[in-house]
């Protein structure tokens, strides 16, 4: 019924930008929380940056000052504006959303860790 759709991943060198895009779509009936993680190969996935339907950001250290998270919400998307880039940023980044759905009439579900496929970040140095 939703599905979330991420884009803009790619190879880029190091102290370079790329911009993910990240679009909800389905029965959408509002959004909440949306945000952007990343993994790499044996570690755990980690959030990058998070958004509330409000505009309020948080980041994790690593990225503060090099990346922005920033959402159109008539769109149903979120962004990560990434600059700067270290080989260290090297991961598969995955768009997450805390959104409320439509099933049918009258039947609502709220989802609460809906995730995007993942699109690949590649840092050379």
């Amino acid at each position: 019924q939703v599905q979330l759709v991420e884009s803009g991943g790619g190879l880029v060198q190091a102290g370079g930008s790329l911009r993910l895009s990240c679009a909800a779509s389905g029965s959408i009936f509002s959004i909440n929380d949306m945000g952007w993680y990343r993994q790499t190969p044996g570690k755990q996935r980690e959030l990058v940056a998070r958004i509330t339907n409000g505009g309020r950001t948080n980041y994790a250290d690593s990225v503060k000052g090099r990346f922005t998270i920033s959402r159109d919400n008539a769109k149903n998307t979120v962004y990560l504006q990434m600059n700067s880039l270290k080989p260290e940023d090297t991961a598969l980044y995955y768009c997450n959303a805390d959104l409320v759905y439509t099933l049918a009439i009258n039947t609502r579900i709220h989802e609460y860790d809906c995730w995007g496929q993942g699109t690949q970040v590649t840092v050379s140095s």
